[in-house]
């Protein structure tokens, strides 16, 4: 890391996210900055050392401006960067992931996003795969000099998230190779290296799955502390679990009341779940699911367009099926190119088909959890009026730094799209058979920060989590299942969805409050017009004051 900063505010903070970039090559490739694409980061005890210094001295540097003489834009970059940084000292202080989660070791990713888009010639992103697979061996055997404490469900999770990064070598690679023959010498020797590598990783993760005694969860005060960053609020876990244990009861009624106006009876119990297993019989399959997305995108499109919610840019997107290197955790997420890219690139939606090792029964609980409807509800999550029309707003935004294009705000990002789901319903998207999947997905989003907080700071069983998110939630089996593992592999992430949906459901409302005379068009672009920050930060960008959460 420089010590060197501009004293202007700018200035420091354009020197502070290149030593982000510097210290994180894989984050800058995804970001869109290559100009670390042929490394990993730096691996071992003494890279992490050099690295808190230097943040601390940052931290320094920022603590010894005036902010109070920033602009208004200034100063909430100046919050977030600070945020940031702390995060980042938290995870290599406290946090320490690398002694427990062998997960974040895996290099797929890094190769990945080298070959998934055409951002430079093939030929250039190929060395920068050299580059990266020569890292590889010795990266790997820092990970497991440094493991300790490994939990069962990190091991064994990551048996198969480093068998796909072993397959993407294979296969993904290969095929790149063979369209660039000339560069095949440079990369090969490298190639032959990490896959050995990953060969004895894979075989010493094996070995240990069956010892594998660590606990996934945080505990109560790890917990809170990286809550309080992740979220960048003063919101205690105590009080998220309020909130949401308080929607779960609304939304539970509010379900209630659309399962009985579909079922044209007085409400009784078990008419949730006779209505939704009668409209999960219309249920996609792997063959179909790819070309239902594209169909519902084009369905959301048009509907936003005609009713005039927010405005649309013309942004490309593919739908694409989710690599095998990122299967396990969730079932659909939205790619897009990163906001420090000046190719033009396409935003992906993915999407993931079950996996070749599940039981027939367990893929048809998949589909009927996935059914058609509920592709509708989740294209308008991850696409339209989701991440992807938002993302298309952030990239437009113009500030006096990059820090808020460097660094979005999962909270904002997230509480958006679900905003969405509740914004395309609210004014008759799909009918009743929608909104009943959409008020689903709101019980699955408010369970997922029950879950969040219960499983890490509560000691939540298995048992009761199942409970809670087939009989409350209406949720499939196989679906719940892979939930409990996501809540064990990731912690503070799934309560991003639920306090960022009340952030910008409350920014929207109070702002439409002060700007009586503003469309709903206009209300939703004020709101996005700001990049990805905070939603604290927003409403001091928007003029709105603080609210009470």
């Amino acid at each position: 890391m420089t010590q060197q900063g501009d004293a202007h505010f700018p200035g420091l903070a354009a020197d502070v996210i290149d030593d982000y970039l510097a210290a994180d090559p894989v984050a800058a490739t995804s970001l869109g900055d290559h100009r670390h694409d042929h490394r990993l980061p730096e691996p071992g005890a003494a890279a992490r050392a050099v690295e808190a210094a230097g943040w601390r001295a940052r931290l320094a540097q920022l603590d010894a401006l005036d902010v109070a003489e920033l602009e208004l834009g200034e100063q909430v970059d100046h919050a977030i960067l600070r945020n940031r940084i702390a995060a980042r000292l938290f995870s290599l202080d406290e946090l320490t992931e690398y002694r427990w989660n062998p997960l974040v070791a895996n290099p797929g990713t890094a190769i990945h996003l080298l070959l998934a888009r055409d951002f430079a010639p093939l030929p250039e992103r190929l060395r920068a795969v050299g580059g990266r697979l020569a890292a590889i061996p010795a990266s790997l055997a820092s990970a497991r000099a440094d493991a300790e404490d490994l939990p069962e469900v990190h091991v064994s999770t990551a048996v198969g998230q480093f068998t796909g990064t072993r397959t993407l070598l294979a296969t993904e690679l290969e095929r790149a190779l063979r369209r660039a023959e000339a560069v095949r010498s440079e990369v090969e020797p490298a190639l032959e290296a990490a896959t050995a590598a990953l060969d004895e990783h894979i075989a010493w993760l094996t070995e240990r799955q069956d010892d594998a005694v660590g606990d996934p969860r945080l505990g109560p005060e790890l917990y809170a502390r990286k809550l309080r960053l992740t979220l960048d609020t003063a919101d205690t876990p105590d009080a998220v679990l309020a909130a949401a244990e308080a929607q779960l009861e609304l939304v539970s009624e509010q379900i209630a009341e659309a399962a009985s106006r579909i079922a044209g009876a007085p409400s009784h119990p078990g008419q949730v779940r006779e209505v939704l297993d009668a409209l999960a019989a219309d249920a996609p399959d792997d063959d179909s699911i790819v070309a239902l997305a594209e169909q519902t995108l084009t369905e959301t499109t048009k509907f936003v367009a005609a009713h005039d919610l927010v405005t649309i840019h013309d942004d490309p997107v593919e739908i694409v099926v989710m690599p095998e290197i990122h299967r396990g955790v969730a079932v659909a997420y939205c790619d897009p190119p990163g906001p420090l890219e000046t190719a033009s690139l396409p935003t992906f939606y993915a999407i993931s088909p079950t996996p070749a090792d599940w039981s027939p029964d367990r893929v048809a609980s998949f589909f009927r959890e996935y059914n058609v409807h509920m592709v509708r509800n989740l294209t308008i999550h991850e696409a339209m009026p989701g991440h992807v029309l938002q993302l298309a707003h952030d990239r437009r935004q113009r500030t006096s730094t990059r820090v808020r294009s460097t660094f979005w705000s999962g909270v904002f990002v997230e509480g958006w799209a679900v905003y969405a789901e509740e914004l395309m319903t609210r004014h008759g998207f799909g009918g009743d058979a929608v909104r009943m999947q959409q008020l689903k997905m709101q019980l699955r989003m408010t369970i997922n920060a029950i879950l969040d907080v219960r499983v890490h700071t509560r000691g939540m069983t298995r048992e009761e989590a199942m409970h809670l998110m087939v009989e409350r939630g209406h949720q499939e089996e196989g679906e719940a299942v892979g939930k409990w593992r996501r809540a064990l592999l990731t912690s503070t992430q799934l309560s991003t969805y639920f306090v960022g949906y009340l952030a910008v459901r409350d920014t929207v409302g109070d702002l439409a409050a002060v700007r009586p005379g503003a469309s709903i068009r206009e209300l939703h672009d004020a709101v996005l017009a700001h990049g990805s920050p905070p939603p604290r930060h927003l409403r001091r960008l928007l003029g709105v004051a603080s609210a009470s959460r």
